[in-house]
């Protein structure tokens, strides 16, 4: 694959060693999640191309990245990356063609057998730090609903949220067989998953069409391994669910500002408490006016074909335990204040928005 990065700064020996082996290691997984390590382990090596973001060497069985991808791109598009180059490797290696271009019919299958990017240039559509596309009209229509969630008549407020709500989901319901699916990564890589983070994901993953997962990443100028949350879905539910993601994210951090000044507290120690509380407050929130949508006959019963995109993508999942926070009162003032939240539209003014959804939240 090829294209052209803007110039990073060169890694430290000790953490470029620790680099070439977290990309060792995600081989070993991709070989061992798509191709059932039928691979032998190749030689990973760093170049200096400013043109090609990766590039599988037969003769050498060498996998090359760009020094200027692995440092200038977030891990997820590194790994995009990694497959397709491993792509490369399983054709030449296990499949044995020798008579066809290096991205012909046989490298083509293979791709999309698995799910995995076949271009041969440029970064992966739809991964960390994509160019989010313009919003499709159902979120034209309920941008225009999420303004008048701003009114300052919390009854007026609660309805109008309560029918985007309702609109996302009688789109879901009623939407043609589809095959666009796509992925996205939200926030910062975080070195240990917080139980906010773990409860702002699964509210998208109850509530807004979108398949959530946390996936491991290398912070290489840190020379640590993270966490990501990835959310898979249509288009359109993608946007949806990282304004939601941004928006509720944001508005906890505000009510916690808010709380901690009227309490008088000098320190941030009960914050990941009180934000566990909001989160889950506004998840029982959701889940009332979901049993209210039951009432009317809207159930959503899940979408098999994004079910099957989630599963090809991440042949082997694993499931783990998480301890919750202490139930403090600042748990329970959050949980209260999570029960009050508002999705707004969040969009800038002017004519530069067309009234796109995401951008930086007012709350």
């Amino acid at each position: 694959m090829s294209t052209a990065h803007p110039e990073s700064r060169p890694l430290a020996a000790e953490l470029e060693a620790a680099l070439l082996r977290a990309l060792l290691g995600a081989w070993h997984d991709v070989n061992s999640g798509y191709f059932r390590s039928a691979l032998a382990a190749p030689a990973i090596a760093l170049s200096e191309s400013a043109t090609h973001l990766g590039a599988w060497k037969r003769e050498s069985r060498t996998i090359e990245f760009s020094r200027q991808l692995v440092l200038g791109q977030p891990w997820g598009t590194v790994v995009e990356i990694l497959k397709h180059e491993v792509a490369h490797q399983y054709v030449h290696e296990v499949l044995g063609v020798r008579d066809e271009s290096a991205h012909g019919p046989a490298f083509r299958g293979v791709c999309e057998r698995l799910g995995i990017d076949a271009r041969a240039a440029g970064l992966p559509p739809a991964g960390a730090g994509a160019e989010a596309a313009p919003p499709p009209r159902i979120l034209t229509r309920i941008a225009k609903l999420l303004a008048l969630a701003e009114s300052p008549n919390e009854h007026e407020a609660q309805l109008a949220m309560a029918e985007a709500q309702r609109l996302m989901l009688r789109h879901n319901l009623e939407a043609a067989p589809r095959d666009g699916y796509a992925f996205r990564h939200l926030g910062e890589p975080t070195g240990r998953v917080s139980e906010p983070d773990r409860l702002l994901a699964t509210i998208l993953g109850e509530h807004f069409f979108v398949e959530v997962i946390w996936v491991p990443v290398w912070r290489a100028k840190e020379g640590k391994r993270g966490s990501m949350l990835e959310i898979c879905g249509t288009p359109e539910n993608l946007e949806m669910a990282a304004y939601v993601h941004a928006f509720v994210g944001h508005t906890a951090e505000r009510l916690w500002r808010e709380y901690r000044r009227k309490q008088g507290l000098r320190s941030n120690a009960e914050r990941r408490t009180f934000l566990a509380g909001v989160m889950l407050g506004f998840r029982e929130k959701l889940a009332k006016q979901q049993a209210v949508h039951q009432e009317e006959g809207l159930v959503w019963v899940g979408d098999a074909d994004l079910g099957s995109y989630y599963r090809k993508r991440h042949p082997r999942i694993r499931w783990t335990r998480h301890a919750g926070v202490q139930r403090t009162e600042a748990h329970a003032h959050g949980r209260e204040a999570g029960r009050s939240i508002v999705i707004h539209r969040g969009v800038h003014s002017g004519a530069e928005s067309r009234g796109r959804l995401l951008g930086p939240s007012r709350a």
